[in-house]
């Protein structure tokens, strides 16, 4: 099964090669196309995590309320994400789905020069082999290493700014732990990038970098919506008009 999965990967690669005439753009036309069937569950994790950002001082609260009664904080929490709509296992689905996609590059493009010889694997004189590793690609100079080098600073990139931007609205430990946790991430990502093929680092930037796109576009209009209930809540008092009459003049009594 795993195999004819990997011969599919590379057949529908080799695909929008025969168009292109690239390696790296018909890599990145897949993970376009993979990231339009992925933008639903996507944009599901996204108004999730915007929820999760507005429900955090409820949630701190109850914590701090229930702190000696773990069970009843539990039940309060669950009753806080069904009222708020929020699901603390949507921002995992995008990321489980993902990685198999992950591996079959990594194995594909790990296995290309036996399935098609004489091919550089090049992405347009930018990188000069796809299927080069930067571990590799260190040992033929820096000049030879610098596009390599690129893309893994966009792969570890493409993992920290994320991060960071969903909890760029949020104060307190919480937002600390988030921001170590994503340079722990970033060099942990570091250190996958250096040993492998460039095209799965191109694949991994440039789904990233659609993804952080589609994070910022979403994140705009659900402000904008909240924005336009909040307005709606207004009550308009009607303007008061004050009259001020004159005073009636007395009438001058004629004189028997």
């Amino acid at each position: 099964m795993w195999e004819f999965l990997l011969d599919v990967t590379f057949d529908i690669i080799n695909f929008f090669y025969s168009f292109v005439g690239d390696w790296g753009m018909a890599i990145i036309i897949v993970t376009v196309i993979f990231r339009a069937c992925l933008a639903p569950l996507m944009s599901r994790q996204i108004k999730s995590s915007y929820h999760m950002q507005k429900l955090q001082p409820l949630m701190q609260e109850i914590q701090t309320k229930y702190k000696d009664d773990p069970v009843r904080m539990n039940e309060e929490m669950q009753k806080l994400y069904a009222e708020g709509h929020f699901n603390p296992l949507a921002g995992c689905l995008p990321m489980l789905l993902q990685m198999p996609i992950f591996m079959l590059l990594f194995q594909v493009l790990r296995t290309m020069g036996d399935r098609i010889q004489g091919s550089s694997y090049e992405f347009y004189h930018l990188v000069p082999n796809l299927t080069e590793s930067p571990s590799v690609a260190i040992g033929s100079g820096f000049v030879h290493f610098l596009p390599y080098l690129i893309l893994m600073i966009i792969f570890a990139g493409a993992t920290f700014l994320p991060m960071v931007l969903q909890q760029r609205n949020t104060e307190g430990p919480q937002k600390t732990q988030m921001i170590i946790m994503a340079v722990v991430m970033s060099v942990m990502f570091l250190w996958i990038a250096w040993g492998s093929p460039a095209g799965v680092l191109l694949y991994w930037g440039t789904s990233t970098l659609i993804g952080i796109a589609q994070q910022q576009l979403t994140m705009r209009h659900l402000r904008k919506l909240d924005e336009q209930k909040a307005a709606e809540t207004i009550d308009i008092e009607p303007v008061k008009v004050e009259v001020t009459r004159k005073a009636k003049k007395k009438r001058p009594t004629k004189k028997h």
